[in-house]
C-alpha cells in the first residue's frame, strides 16, 4: 500500500465518527463510535475528566453533557492528518471546533444563549482497524471565556476563533512529510538553546519561521502573529517563568530517570507536522510571568497537541494546545472551584429562546 493509501485507511477508521458529529444526535454517534474505538481503549481527556475506558465512557462523561448543553451541537473538522511514527505507530490527528448555540451549563460554566465555540485537539492511535488510545484536550477555558466568567489571569495574545489553514487543505494533505518533521525537530533544538544560552539569536527563529506566520495558542495565552508577537505574547513569559525545562523532542523514551515518562508521537503528512505527548515537557515554574502565575516553585509536565503548517519552506501556522487547567492543578489551583464562585452570581439554569417567529 502506498503511503498516501495507508493514510487514508487510517481516516476511514474515523470517518464514521467524524460524518455522525457534523450534525451531532447520539444514537447515530453512539453506533459511529462502537464501530470506531475499541471498548478497552485508552481515552485520555484533558482536566477535570481524566482517563477512561472505552468510546461509551468517553461519550457519557463529555459528549451527552456537551449536547444537553448544546443541543444543535456540531463537529467542524479544520485539519485531519494520518500517517505512521517513526516507531511505528499509526496516529491520526484532528483539529477543529464544536460548535452549537449554547443554551444550558456545560461543566458548570454558563451558558450563553449565543453560538458558542471550542477548540479540540484530538489524536487517535490505530491498531488493527480500531482505535485504542485517544489523547484529546478541548479548550474549556475558551468556552469560559465567551461565558464572561473567566477564573484565571488576562491573557496576553489575542482572541479569536482559530480558524482553518489558510491554505485551504487541512481536510485534504498528502505527501512525503519527512521534510517537513527534520525542519520541526531542528527548530525545536535550536529553541531548546535559549535561555541557557541567554542570547535570542541562537534560537533561529527567522530560519523557521515565516515573517506572516500565526500562532494559535490555547485560552491563556492566545494568539501571537510574527516573530514579535509570538515572543511579546508566549515564549518571552514562557521561558523566564520556566528556564529549566526538559523535552522529548526525539520521540524516543529517554533512558535518565527524570525523563522516563516523557514521550512524544508524531506524523508528517506533506507540510504538516503535529504531535501529541501526555506528558511531552517538564519544567519548574521558578520565576514570574507565564499566565501571571506567581513562581512556587513547583515543578510541572505539560500535556500537548501541536499542529504545524510549513509554507515556502517555513512555519506559517502553529496551533497549539496544552491543558491549562491542568497546569494550575499541578500547582494547588482550582480554576473550576474559582469559577464557581462567580456562578454564585450567575443564573446557571437554560437559557429559554422560542423560534423567533411568534
Amino acid at each position: 500500500m502506498t503511503v498516501s493509501g495507508h493514510a487514508d485507511g487510517l481516516k476511514a477508521v474515523l470517518a464514521p465518527f467524524a460524518a455522525a458529529a457534523k450534525d451531532f444526535a447520539e444514537a447515530p454517534v453512539r453506533a459511529a463510535i462502537d464501530k470506531a474505538i475499541a471498548p478497552d481503549a485508552l481515552v485520555r481527556m484533558c482536566h477535570p475528566v481524566g482517563d477512561l475506558t472505552g468510546g461509551q465512557a468517553w461519550y457519557d462523561a463529555v459528549y451527552a453533557p456537551l449536547l444537553t448543553a448544546m443541543p444543535d451541537l456540531e463537529r467542524r473538522d479544520l485539519i485531519v492528518l494520518a500517517g505512521t511514527t517513526p516507531e511505528g505507530q499509526d496516529w491520526i490527528g484532528t483539529m477543529g471546533n464544536y460548535m452549537g448555540t449554547f443554551l444550558a451549563p456545560f461543566m458548570e460554566i454558563p451558558p450563553t444563549g449565543h453560538l458558542a465555540h471550542m477548540r479540540y485537539h484530538e489524536f487517535f492511535k490505530v491498531e488493527a482497524g480500531r482505535i485504542t488510545e485517544v489523547n484529546a484536550i478541548w479548550d474549556l477555558p475558551e468556552l469560559m471565556m465567551q461565558a464572561r466568567a473567566w477564573p484565571m489571569a488576562p491573557q496576553l495574545g489575542a482572541y479569536l476563533c482559530t480558524p482553518s489553514p489558510g491554505s485551504g487543505d487541512g481536510l485534504s494533505a498528502s505527501g512525503d512529510g519527512s521534510a517537513s518533521l527534520e525542519h520541526i525537530k531542528r527548530m525545536e533544538t535550536a529553541m531548546c538553546r535559549h535561555p541557557e544560552d541567554p542570547d535570542p539569536g541562537v534560537m533561529r527563529l527567522s530560519e523557521f519561521w515565516h515573517p506572516r506566520f500565526n500562532w494559535y495558542g490555547p485560552a491563556g495565552i492566545g494568539t501571537g502573529r510574527g516573530i514579535s508577537g509570538f515572543r511579546h505574547w508566549h515564549q518571552i513569559p514562557f521561558l523566564r517563568g520556566m528556564p529549566d525545562r526538559k523535552a522529548d523532542p526525539t520521540g524516543d523514551r529517554l533512558a535518565s530517570e527524570e525523563m522516563a515518562d516523557l514521550m512524544s508521537h508524531w506524523i508528517s503528512v506533506g507540510n504538516y507536522v503535529c504531535e501529541t505527548g501526555w506528558p511531552n515537557m517538564r519544567m519548574k515554574l521558578t520565576h514570574d510571568g507565564w499566565m501571571g502565575i506567581a513562581p512556587p516553585g513547583r515543578e510541572i509536565t505539560l500535556r500537548s497537541v501541536d499542529f504545524w503548517r510549513l509554507e515556502d519552506g517555513r512555519i506559517r501556522e502553529n496551533w497549539v494546545q496544552i491543558d491549562v487547567p491542568y497546569v494550575y492543578a499541578q500547582l494547588g489551583v482550582d480554576v473550576f472551584a474559582r469559577m464557581r464562585e462567580f456562578n454564585k452570581a450567575r443564573n446557571m439554569g437554560p437559557v429559554p429562546i422560542d423560534g423567533g417567529l411568534s
